[in-house]
């Protein structure tokens, strides 16, 4: 079998042959100690690590996607909404979007919502996060990444689990500041697709590996300080149901990467508010699937 050529060619033929051989290589290498190891065996720390997909052609990052970190951010943003909804909860004006979110009769979550980022913000573990010239509040979202298999297009809920290849785990950067006007709400551009601002990392996990993506450990952790503190079951909208709701708006591909999220414990939302600056470092753990760490600089 000839070896895959990157990670995208390693995911759409996973279920071809490749899962056996990766599988026969880690029992192989688990087996073997000290100096019997193999070549091509080597100390992580003696490696540099590169994105685990160079690049998704498409990702999809969910926004508020917990209540916690939905109502840290009411005082925060500024997109006329005044308080009165419940977060995570549709207001009784909310309409579904048909043929894309059809939740049964009861379900009284709002609707998903989501934004593309740029695949160009793709940085490494390891790598730095840089601070854009002039701008000065540039915030942390802890998050996990759910890995694209195979072509999704209009997935249900009984499928979704089948069109996972794995996770991984995103800082999702933000830059608050925004564009500086209030035309036509957030400004998704400004806000999280600068350079830098999507590391990701360091491996993905595949699915075989995470016995339940809906029971995660989160701890974020900046200059030795724990910031973020909780669990993937306080989603809003699991990752099966947000890789349905994206797939039946755009075409997945495999290596796609979605991101589910993330919990309170943003520095805007505090008081005083926190931003990242130079220097600092960060670290984004999604238990049972990795630990990203990145540090900070500034720009001139």
């Amino acid at each position: 079998m000839a070896p895959p050529m990157d990670m995208k060619d390693l995911i759409t033929r996973y279920d071809d042959g490749l899962r056996d051989r990766v599988i026969q290589i880690i029992d192989n290498v688990n087996a073997m100690s000290g100096d019997n190891r193999p070549a091509y065996v080597h100390d992580l720390g003696n490696l540099i690590i590169l994105p685990p997909v160079m690049y998704p052609r498409t990702m999809v990052n969910t926004a508020l996607n917990y209540t916690e970190h939905a109502l840290e951010m009411e005082d925060v943003r500024d997109d006329g909404l005044d308080g009165s909804a419940e977060p995570g909860i549709a207001t009784a004006d909310t309409t579904r979007p048909g043929g894309i979110w059809e939740p049964d009769d009861g379900d009284r979550r709002w609707n998903p919502y989501m934004f593309l980022k740029s695949p160009s913000a793709v940085i490494a573990h390891g790598e730095a996060v840089r601070v854009p010239f002039n701008r000065t509040q540039i915030d942390w979202e802890c998050e996990l990444g759910v890995v694209v298999g195979k072509t999704a297009s209009n997935v249900t809920l009984s499928q979704a689990a089948d069109y996972i290849f794995g996770y991984t785990v995103e800082l999702d950067v933000s830059d608050r500041e925004s564009r500086g006007d209030s035309r036509y709400g957030s400004d998704w551009l400004i806000g999280k697709s600068r350079d830098t601002f999507a590391p990701m990392g360091p491996f993905i996990t595949p699915r075989e590996f995470v016995s339940d993506p809906t029971d995660l450990e989160i701890t974020f952790v900046l200059n030795g300080n724990v910031m973020q503190q909780a669990n993937t079951e306080l989603m809003i909208h699991n990752v099966f149901e947000q890789l349905v709701y994206a797939s039946n708006i755009l075409t997945l591909l495999p290596g796609d990467v979605i991101a589910t999220g993330t919990p309170s414990g943003v520095g805007s939302a505090r008081n005083p508010p926190i931003f990242l600056e130079a220097g600092d470092s960060t670290s984004c753990t999604y238990h049972g699937v990795g630990t990203l760490e990145n540090f900070v600089v500034g720009t001139r």
